[in-house]
């Protein structure tokens, strides 16, 4: 089931009846695109990766995830998020209405790097273009970035995600006008409980954008995105509006000083 929305701006390129119409040739082509990776070389991770982790969820979804990388559980499964990070994102998306099947999840490199270290520049540049090729088939509306290292590809910002976690910025991805929403990767929350509540309230932030679309980004939709934050159904979360919430660490759950809220992507 997704969240219903009011009539909005067209930020994926085709409104949902459209994308409707075209999820058998939108799957197809996805699975064109996995068969030509399956023996990628492109980059130094596929000495030590057992498969390549492709991506999983609706080949027509409205909402896009993106990580950093899959990790050993992937790489075993051959699907992103699955470990506890993952079983934190599946319950995030059970807040708002969603489920994995409803969403898309990918993440900026395919195979695991070895003993989970961050990706190297040289592995990003050679797979990125492989995510892109997913977001053209896709044409989500909103790509929610977890942590730093998606953040940085896809918003085009050196900004720390404690400055820009839970807020948004309009881009043309792969030839889509999406809008980018980072939020912390939920591992940060497994090293860090504190930034569980942080999730949970940039989570209600995001459901907002997906049923207000472009309004979301207005002053008004702001407020109203703000105010569903606010209160959460999920145990464990305060009252308290975005501007309330400190995050105690970065993506990987390091402790990071608080950057001042005036620095922020454009629209939140």
């Amino acid at each position: 089931m997704r969240p219903g929305r009011r009539p909005s701006a067209n930020l994926g390129g085709m409104d949902g009846e459209r994308k409707a119409g075209g999820v058998t040739q939108a799957a197809q082509a996805l699975q064109a695109l996995a068969d030509s990776l399956r023996d990628c070389t492109r980059c130094g991770l596929c000495g030590g990766r057992t498969q390549v982790v492709f991506g999983v969820g609706s080949p027509v979804a409205e909402l896009m995830f993106v990580g950093e990388g899959p990790g050993f559980h992937e790489d075993t499964q051959g699907e992103p998020f699955v470990g506890q990070a993952g079983k934190l994102l599946t319950e995030l998306l059970g807040g708002i209405g969603l489920g994995r099947r409803d969403v898309y999840i990918a993440n900026v490199v395919k195979c695991r790097p070895p003993e989970n270290r961050d990706p190297a520049p040289d592995e990003i540049e050679a797979c990125s273009p492989h995510l892109m090729d997913q977001m053209a088939i896709i044409r989500p509306r909103v790509v929610c970035t977890l942590g730093r290292f998606a953040t940085k590809l896809l918003a085009d910002t050196e900004l720390s995600m404690t400055a820009i976690h839970g807020k948004a910025k309009q881009r043309t991805l792969a030839g889509v006008d999406v809008v980018v929403f980072p939020v912390f990767h939920p591992a940060a929350a497994l090293y860090a409980p504190a930034n569980r509540q942080v999730l949970v309230q940039d989570f209600a932030k995001l459901r907002r954008l997906l049923e207000l679309g472009a309004e979301a980004l207005t002053p008004a939709g702001l407020a109203d995105a703000i105010a569903a934050s606010e209160v959460s159904p999920h145990e464990g979360a305060k009252p308290g509006g975005a501007g309330q919430v400190r995050p105690s660490g970065d993506a990987e759950g390091k402790p990071r000083p608080v950057a001042a809220r005036t620095e922020q992507l454009p629209l939140w």
